[in-house]
């Protein structure tokens, strides 16, 4: 197999993985009464995107996406892919081949600065959710999530070193 196709690969089985294993810790929060994300949202604002809007007073608030639910979900998912196949870019193969816990867990914190610098200013809560109602609590969520997904991808790596043998 070429190097090409082993780190598409990996990538998608990363990617997916990891946030797979997200998806499962915000459904532990929501057991204990942890709100999660709303990707219907997250659809609603990818949604606008194509029409020039990235910022909105509140997403809530903004017309409805035809789809959004699907937008959303689609949309988180492309996202981890993304992160994965960036992770694997730095790392390289030699990386993905043998997996280690510290590249995935600081690669996943660093990659906060996504929803605190994009995502949660498009869709009205402000820089580092700063307009949200518990600014603080937002953003321990969204590191504590980030870090989630870290090591979601080295547990992905793990099952892809296994799984994609060179």
């Amino acid at each position: 197999m070429s190097e090409g196709v082993e780190l598409g690969l990996r990538a998608l089985v990363i990617g997916v993985g990891a946030t797979v294993v997200l998806d499962l810790w915000s459904a532990l929060l929501r057991q204990f009464g942890v709100p999660s994300m709303r990707w219907g949202m997250v659809g609603r604002w990818v949604g606008h995107l194509p029409g020039g809007h990235f910022v909105h007073e509140n997403i809530a608030e903004a017309s409805p996406v035809r789809g959004e639910v699907a937008l959303g979900w689609t949309a988180h998912y492309l996202v981890g892919i993304a992160f994965a196949s960036s992770l694997l870019l730095i790392m390289g193969l030699g990386w993905a081949r043998q997996p280690t816990v510290l590249p995935p867990l600081a690669f996943g914190t660093v990659t906060v600065i996504f929803p605190f610098f994009v995502l949660q200013p498009g869709m009205g809560v402000g820089i580092a959710a700063s307009k949200a109602p518990n600014p603080l609590h937002a953003r321990l969520r969204s590191i504590g999530s980030h870090l989630v997904f870290g090591l979601g991808m080295y547990l992905s790596a793990m099952a892809s070193a296994w799984l994609i043998r060179t």
